[in-house]
């Protein structure tokens, strides 16, 4: 079953992070990346760019669709990346996220685990 691992982290607590905290993260991810691609989980995974760089199309019942610049809300921790895996149950997704976790030793983080809907196995079951 697909999953996706959205990230959220405090972007503010990542700006004050020291050049060896931000490289020690990084290479985390990198490793991360990389042992979960030999188990043949990964599927798709990207840092984003900071939520400030987001526009939010909004559409209100009854009414147009209104594009604003910036998240579509305003909370202390912001989306910072994903990843899509193909893992076996929960139990595995849910040990990836918590290995996710583990890399945030100077900041915060939440990692959300989705299942994904095969819209492909629905048409075509």
């Amino acid at each position: 079953m697909k999953y996706m691992l959205a990230i959220y982290n405090d972007e503010k607590a990542g700006a004050l992070a020291t050049p060896e905290q931000n490289g020690q993260l990084f290479g985390g991810y990198m490793a991360f990346t990389e042992e979960i691609k030999k188990k043949g989980f990964y599927v798709a995974g990207d840092p984003l760019k900071p939520a400030a760089t987001a526009t939010t199309v909004r559409q209100p019942v009854g009414a147009n669709a209104v594009t604003t610049d910036g998240p579509y809300a305003e909370t202390k921790e912001q989306m910072g990346g994903y990843y899509i895996v193909d893992c076996p149950d929960l139990d595995q997704a849910l040990a990836c996220a918590k290995q996710i976790c583990a890399l945030h030793t100077f900041n915060g983080v939440c990692v959300e685990v989705r299942p994904i809907l095969d819209l492909s196995a629905m048409m075509h079951g």
